[in-house]
């Protein structure tokens, strides 16, 4: 077999004996792959296998560096890329066939490559690692360069293909997202550029996604302020805000499972839900792929989730997990699914061969679980043949004394195999010793037992002997999770030791357990185990032993001196001399001998068959050869890595030539030789075989004949081997009754239960009779017990025995009882571990709710009415709280202090400049008196009715004035301190309140009962009312349990039972001692009735005695009886009418009480009455406060989310601004990179015009018309035919020829210029040209030729760099305008922060009724209405009062001087009149006419006299008409009497008829309101209406006014012109 290695960094090259590889099995664990038409390969452990599909050939290469990571093939270079898995891993690219190495690939990479993937034209190699760069790299592999690389961290990738159409396109998936990388390129620079492709939802739906970081659909609210982006509400500022979206926003998406790429640069996604995607590459639109239902299609087969996928023409070839492969045949957007193949296992993986001939299906199924057993030719690794067992298999193991081999398995059992004849082996007998699993199968060195360990600690011998049957000779218990088995069996002794190591975890020791076999037992074993197949310790010398420390393998030497251990926890290898004296316990070991093992964790120990040579192995996967006397490693060989886990197993061959080793968990198998065997090294072990060989010879003659009858007797019977008993039933026993049973046998059972219901058997054989007897006695008993117990039922209570009296099983009474016992523990247990998670419980929301409250939540209800007020239970504030309070007072104080002390320098300065100015100074006096005023905010303003309850708000700031978030925070402490000084004021009413009800209460229930006296006193059977607290008045009642409260019976333990009765006892003799003798209450009884004197109350309850005569006939009665009848007679009726008195003045005083009661209750009423209006204020204080609060925490909020907002666009824009930084550096270079590639360009392109041009004159020498012939020669070139493809292939290999391969290109050129050989043959000489210039001719012509494909190659190029600055451009414009874009985000987000911080949310009190709207019209947006300071409007009204007062006095002093004319001028007229009255008075003089009252004035001597007698008759007719008059007064008043009682009729009649008018008002509103409802256009007609009738109303009024103006003036000067006639006219005598 064929055979690559590397052999660079290999640290364990060593001299003298060394070991090689000769060849290697093992199975694919990652997908295979076609390296051409005919080898596929495939990573197993630290090789890479390669397998010939027609020769069956297999060659393997070698990582020196481990286990082999993922791998990679180039079809058309045939050549392999794989990396390896240490630190800073390589990856490594050979040449196959001949595994050369072509280049070692060594990048940045730490831990691990993941994908490796090459493109199918060109040299390029794709790379993706895992944690911690996940980076995708691209290689020019023939360099081993890396053109490029990117980094997408935290997104791991589970496929990467490349376009096999275009090397500069690659698709990676994973189950949540699929990306498209591409590749450009700028003359030798490349770049990887990522478009995600934008997956459909679960149910094959598209999302609508917004844009996040610039939405443009968000809602504008023009009373909260801005709406902001979800990413600035949740305060992200990074990168994360990009692709925030909320947890309701994100819905589940399609799962990528593999895709594939078609000839028309798509792809075909399938998806872990059933959909078929199709992805255009360069537009990344996805399309869901239709199903064809097809009613033909068999049911059960259908997609459920593909795995794997394969294009081919017209479709796709798909497999998933059901074992079914389906074609796909897709055409235009719809498929239709036909059957393709049917694998019995879940497909992995599947692929097309290069030339698509060939379908590679790899499946997930493994040897192991389905048991098959493979042999193998050791010289070149073939298969030779296989068996199946059709069981999971657990371990194997080879019979050195015969051609068998032994197989375990899971199920418990082992299959013995005779191989004999290799190519055919069969399974010739099975045993079953028991249903644990098989964990270790070993031979003795002689193959003499076979010892089974099991998973449960047992160790069966079996005999090794086909001529036995593989009889079971018995079984030895040791300690569980057996660790290794090792045996010693030498040539010479007739015994076999074997030793056990198993793990002790509780005591961190290891235990070892040697015992020894005798070569006889199998004649034997009967005397040797007991009744149940067990191995007695005493005839087996079975000695423990124990190791202060853990082993993870130990072997027993070949002299059984000493004992070797791989020690568990460090790394050493220790030899432990075992004692030569017997011992009985256990026996510590000491280490002996300790080397260092130099392996890396826990390994194994083996001794090779002739006992020198100690292998080690471990988890390092390093597989070393020591010697067992001085344990130093002599050969060693890595054959596996600690990647895998290490190594397993290693078997040594009889002779020591042949090792093979089996890796743990990475699925391989290694042969290995040694290089150079001989000397020492080889003689003693070949000595050794040699005599074992001989020794064997009879007995492995003898085996194999006997294996040939087992296996005829195979045929002829079936299934012999397995262990089944031919009895239709067997007897079991019942461990309580044992009774025989039935019991089925249809299935197989295990030897170690055979050998124990035979022991079973036996014991109920041996028995019987004896249980027969017992059972008979225990019948009779029974019988006579019942009958005692009937005997005991008819007996006295007294002589009656207890139930279990009659119990004869004492013992299994006790037993049942203290189950009983322990079962009612363990149910009062659980009751109080339940009681106890509720009281902590309880205690938790006792402290939290109870506790923790400074003020405990109350309520306190009316003695009569149905109020009930409750207080405000409050916590106590913290210290940080209080001194936050503190700093925030004392802040507010400084502020306030300093506004002071700028006012007064205000004020002082005004007053300087403000002297010579008096009414100004003035002036601002009001304004200032306005100023003070307006400091203390009235309620409409603060917006709270705290000022109701004492509470300052001197302190806070006006709800226009808080701006800055500092000042929005100490409002927000000082309103909670608001809030908490409300509830105080209101906490201490009400506790003030509580305290009078508590007196209340306790007066009340003083009156009761003298009120309760008098009931019993009358005999009366009223109830007396006894008001009591509720709990929500005391809820400090529901934490204490009363014991009336509890209905179930309580449990009271003993010791408490006795404690009360000895309590009682107690307290009974104490008080018998206290009481002493009672003669003189017995005399007081028996004198006065039990008192000294006779109360008022008792008079009620006395009786006064009859006499004794009464007894007799009224007829008998003597004169002195008849007397006393009389006086008993008297004092019974004044008995009567003092009780009556007596019952009387209990009543008055009784309903005195109850009235007391009433009054006092009521009183409280109302007083909790107005307490209640008292805490729905507070309470509507303190909902007022908490939404000023809540106000302002939203607007801190807000204002957070526009900080957020605003540090989200500056960092997206510094981000953008260095993107746009580099496209532009990247525009320059690719400026500067193509201004000199196209110089060069131009240079070339002028070389070749100048090859053209300068042909003639190279060619002048020679005559014109041969120039003319070599010109068309020059100009001419050779046809190229392409390569066809295969007739046979060329309808099935889906993309033909790959453009722009490297490879391809360059195989072009060669055959360019192998045709131009052709065409520079002599036979294509011109005739008659010399041969020396047609040789010129034809280097120049190659010359052109080679020149014009460089120029070819370098426009090429050109195009490239012109395209790839495009690009460049058009990605720069496209960052320029998201810049633009997010300037102007950042001024537009800087006016919404400056118009929220200045549009300030604030709250306002308003009375009802204050806001009056027309038409009942309320309107919800006040777009041209502003809200400003009360005192500004108040501050200009003084203004304009001022201003209004300067112009009444100008307009005063006009008017006092236009009335100072006015005064003149009537001072004037008067004058004039004055003058004309004494003219006219002269005249009256002149013209003086004397009457008889005149003359009798003049005449009459007693004039006063005579009108003194006139005055006293009229003031007698005065006194008459004064008598008159108050005669008159009288009957007004009896009138006015008269007209208030109608007054109060006609009041009463009004008051009706006023009900009556509200009904007919409720009536009208009504009407007025459907009116309104039904017809608005004709209630806005009949308003127009009036409006026009009041006007024209107003304006025909205005028109009579005037009228009426014009009337007034006439008659005025008509009233002039008439005074003025009554002036007198005094003519001048």
């Amino acid at each position: 077999m064929a055979h690559g290695q590397e052999r660079e960094e290999n640290a364990y090259a060593s001299v003298g004996p060394s070991l090689s590889v000769r060849w290697v099995q093992g199975f694919p664990k990652q997908n295979v792959h076609f390296v051409n038409d005919s080898t596929i390969c495939y990573p197993c452990g630290n090789f890479v296998i390669f397998i010939n599909i027609e020769t069956k050939k297999k060659t393997v290469l070698q990582c020196m560096n481990g286990v082999v990571g993922v791998v990679a093939t180039n079809v058309p270079y045939e050549v392999v890329a794989f990396s390896d898995r240490r630190l800073k891993p390589l990856i490594y690219i050979y040449n196959f066939p001949g595994l050369t190495r072509r280049t070692k690939l060594k990048g940045s990479v730490l831990l691990d490559y993941t994908l490796l993937s090459f493109s199918y034209c060109g040299t390029y190699l794709a790379s993706y690692s895992s944690l911690p760069e996940f980076e995708l790299a691209l290689w020019k592999w023939e360099s081993s360069v890396i053109l490029c690389k990117k980094s997408q961290p935290g997104v791991d990738v589970s496929c990467m293909t490349f376009n096999p159409m275009n090397w500069r396109q690659l698709c990676l998936s994973s189950p949540s997202a699929l990306t498209v990388w591409t590749v450009e390129k700028s003359n030798q620079e490349h770049y990887l550029k990522a478009k995600s492709v934008k997956l459909p939802m679960e149910d094959g739906s598209f999302y609508n996604e917004t844009d996040v970081i610039f939405p443009t659909s968000l809602p504008k609210d023009l009373i909260y302020g801005p709406v902001l982006p979800l990413s600035a509400i949740a305060g992200l500022v990074g990168e994360e805000a990009e692709t925030f979206r909320p947890k309701d926003d994100l819905y589940p998406l399609l799962h990528p499972t593999m895709h594939c790429w078609t000839p028309t640069n798509d792809l075909y996604i399938g998806c872990e839900e059933g959909h078929l995607l199709m992805v255009n590459a360069e537009t990344l639109k996805v399309t869901i792929l239709n199903k064809i239902e097809d009613t033909t299609s068999r049911e059960g087969c259908h997609l459920i989730n593909p795995v794997t996928m394969a294009y081919q023409k017209g479709g796709v070839l798909i497999s998933g997990i059901d074992g079914f492969v389906y074609s796909f045949i897709i055409k235009d957007l719809h498929y239709k699914i036909e059957d393709f193949l049917q694998v019995e296992e879940p497909v992995e993986h599947m692929m097309f061969s290069p030339s698509y001939q060939m379908l590679l299906i790899q499946t997930e199924k493994t040897l192991t679980h389905s048991g098959e057993v493979c042999v193998w030719c050791l010289e070149d690794g073939t298969c030779a043949s296989r068996i199946c067992l059709n069981t999971p298999a657990t371990v194997l193991a080879s019979s050195p004394s015969s051609f068998s081999a032994a197989v375990g398995t899971q199920e418990g059992s082992i299959h013995f195999l005779d191989v004999r004849d290799p190519e055919t082996p069969r399974a010739v007998y099975k045993v079953f010793p028991s249903e644990w699993s098989v964990q270790h199968l070993l031979y003795d060195q002689r193959g003499i037992y076979l010892l089974v360990g099991t998973s449960e600690g047992c160790i069966f011998i079996i005999n090794a002997n086909p001529s036995s049957l593989f009889q079971i000779l018995g079984f030895v218990e040791v300690g569980k999770d057996i660790l290794q088995i090792s045996t010693v069996s030498l040539l010479e002794t007739d015994i076999v030791e074997v030793m056990v190591l198993s793990p002790l975890p509780e005591t961190g020791r290891s235990r070892l357990e040697i015992f020894t076999l005798p070569t006889t037992l199998p004649q034997v074993s009967t005397s040797f185990a007991d009744e149940r197949g067990r191995l007695r310790d005493e005839l087996i010398a079975k000695f423990l032993y124990e190791i202060e420390h853990t082993l993870s393998s130990a072997v027993l030497d070949y002299q059984s001196h000493q004992v070797y251990g791989f020690c568990n926890q460090v790394p050493y290898i220790c030899s432990y001399r075992l004692p030569e004296k017997e011992h009985s316990g256990i026996c510590i070991l000491k280490p002996y001998q300790k080397v260092q093992s130099k392996h890396y964790g826990p390994g194994m120990l083996f001794l090779s068959p002739h006992g020198l040579w100690l292998t080690t192995i471990a988890k390092g996967g390093i597989l070393c050869i020591r010697d067992v006397h001085t344990l130093e490693t002599f050969a060693r060989s890595r054959s596996h890595s600690h990647q895998g886990h290490g190594i397993q197993s290693v078997r040594i061959s009889m002779d020591g030539k042949n090792i093979l080793v089996n890796g743990r968990n990475d699925g391989t198998l290694v042969y290995l030789r040694w290089r150079r065997f001989g000397g020492n090294l080889a003689s003693e072990i070949l000595e050794y075989c040699q005599k074992l060989l001989i020794s064997l010879s009879n007995t492995m003659d003898e085996e194999n004949d006997y294996l040939s009858i087992l296996k005829r007797e195979s045929l002829n019977l079936g299934s012999t081997s397995e262990h089944t008993v031919n009895e239709d039933t067997k007897l079991s026993i019942d461990s309580s009754q044992e009774e025989l049973t039935q019991v089925d046998n249809s299935k197989e059972i295990p030897w170690i239960q055979q050998k124990s219901q035979e022991a079973i058997r036996k014991e109920v054989k041996l028995f019987s009779k004896k249980r027969k007897e017992i059972k008979t006695g225990i019948k009779a008993l029974a019988k006579t017990v019942l009958t005692m117990m009937e005997e005991n039922e008819a007996i006295d209570n007294i002589a009656k025995l207890e139930q279990k009296e009659f119990s004869l099983d004492l013992e299994e009474l006790e037993r049942l009882h203290n189950e009983n016992e322990e079962e009612v523990a363990k149910i009062r247990k659980d009751a109080e571990m339940h009681n106890l998670a509720k009281a902590y419980l309880a205690e938790l929301i006792k402290e939290e709710c109870w506790n923790a409250m400074a003020v405990k939540g109350r309520a306190l209800k009316c003695f009569h009415m149905p109020y009930v007020v409750e207080n405000f239970p409050m916590k106590e504030r913290t210290d940080e709280e209080l001194k936050e309070l503190k700093r925030v007072l004392q802040q507010k104080k400084i502020e306030t202090e300093c506004l002071k002390l700028r006012k007064e320098i205000v004020e002082v300065q005004s007053a300087i400049t403000l002297v010579k100015k008096h009414r100004e100074e003035e002036d601002e006096e009001e304004e200032e008196d306005v100023a003070v005023k307006t400091s203390n905010l009235p309620n409409y303003l603060l917006g709270s009715l705290s000022t109701d309850f004492g509470v300052h708000a001197s302190l806070l700031s006006g709800q226009l004035e808080l701006h800055s978030r500092e000042e929005k925070i100490n409002q927000i402490i000082l309103l909670k301190d608001v809030i908490y000084k409300v509830k105080t004021i209101f906490n201490n009413e009400f506790d003030a309140a509580y305290k009078q009800k508590e007196f209340e209460i306790a007066r009340v229930k003083e009156r009761n009962v003298r009120i309760q006296e008098i009931i019993l006193d009358l005999d009366l059977e009223e109830v007396v009312w006894q008001p009591e607290f509720d709990d929500c008045e005391k809820p400090e009642r529901t934490l204490v349990v009363e014991n009336k409260e509890i209905t179930a019976h309580r449990f009271v333990n003993p010791w408490q039972k006795n404690k009360t009765q000895f309590s009682v006892t107690s307290k009974m003799e104490q008080w018998l001692l206290t009481r002493g003798p009672d003669t003189r209450h017995r005399a007081l009884m028996d004198m006065m009735g039990g008192v000294l004197e006779v109360k008022k109350e008792d008079i009620l309850r006395m009786v006064i005695p009859q006499p004794a005569f009464m007894a007799k006939p009224d007829a008998v009665w003597s004169e002195e009886e008849r007397k006393q009848f009389k006086e008993y007679e008297k004092k019974v009726k004044e008995l009567n009418e003092e009780r009556e008195k007596y019952r009387k003045s209990l009543e008055a005083e009784m309903k005195k009480l109850q009235n007391s009661i009433q009054e006092s209750t009521q009183n409280f009423d109302e007083h909790l009455k107005r307490l209640f209006e008292r805490r729905v204020k507070a309470e509507m204080v303190v909902n007022q406060e908490e939404l000023k609060i809540n106000n302002l925490v939203f607007s801190l909020l807000l204002d957070e989310e526009i900080s957020s907002r605003e540090a989200f666009l500056n960092n997206y824009l510094i981000k953008k601004q260095a993107e746009k930084n580099q496209t532009s550096e990247a525009i320059q270079k690719a400026k500067e990179d193509l201004d000199t590639y196209r110089e060069h360009y131009d240079n070339l392109l002028a070389e070749d015009k100048v090859l053209d041009r300068s042909f003639k004159k190279e060619f002048s020498e020679i005559p014109s018309h041969q120039v003319d012939i070599l010109y068309k020669l020059f100009k001419r070139r050779p046809r190229i035919q392409k390569q066809k493809i295969h007739s046979d292939t060329a309808g099935i290999v889906p993309f033909g020829e790959r453009p722009e391969s490297g490879k391809l290109n360059k195989d072009a050129f060669a055959q360019l210029m192998k045709a131009m050989d052709d065409l520079d043959n002599i036979s294509n000489m011109p005739e008659g040209l010399d041969p020396l210039v047609w040789d010129h001719f034809c280097q120049t012509r190659r010359a052109k030729v080679e020149n014009e494909q460089k120029v070819k190659q370098k426009a090429a190029g050109l195009m490239e760099m012109v395209a790839f600055l495009r690009r460049r451009t058009e990605e720069d414009e496209k960052l320029q305008q998201e810049i633009e874009k997010v300037f102007h985000e950042r001024i537009v987000l800087q006016e919404e922060k400056v118009r929220f911080q200045l549009n300030l949310t604030i709250q306002i009190l308003l009375k009802q009724g204050q806001v009056e709207l027309e038409n009942f019209q309320l309107l919800l947006e006040y777009p041209d209405a502003i809200l400003i300071n009360k005192s500004i409007i108040e501050d200009l009204n003084c203004v304009i009062r001022a201003q209004g007062q300067k112009k009444v006095a100008s307009m005063m002093e006009s008017k006092d001087v236009h009335k100072g004319i006015f005064q003149i001028e009537w001072e004037h007229k008067k004058m004039e009149m004055e003058m004309e009255d004494l003219n006219q008075k002269a005249w009256d003089i002149q013209m003086l006419f004397f009457s008889r009252d005149r003359q009798k004035y003049l005449n009459e001597p007693n004039y006063e006299t005579l009108i003194a007698i006139q005055i006293g008759v009229m003031e007698q007719t005065i006194a008459v008409l004064d008598k008159t008059h108050k005669k008159n007064v009288e009957n007004c008043k009896k009138l006015l009497k008269k007209l208030g009682r109608y007054s109060n009729q006609k009041d009463i009649a009004n008051y009706t008829l006023s009900c009556n008018l509200r009904e007919e008002l409720v009536a009208v509103s009504e009407r007025k309101d459907i009116c309104n409802a039904i017809g608005s256009q004709l209630t806005c007609e009949k308003i127009a209406k009036e409006q026009y009738e009041n006007m024209m109303h107003q304006q025909k009024l205005t028109n009579i006014s005037k009228q009426q103006a014009e009337q007034i003036s006439i008659l005025q000067a008509e009233v002039e012109r008439l005074r003025m006639k009554t002036f007198p006219a005094l003519v001048q005598m």
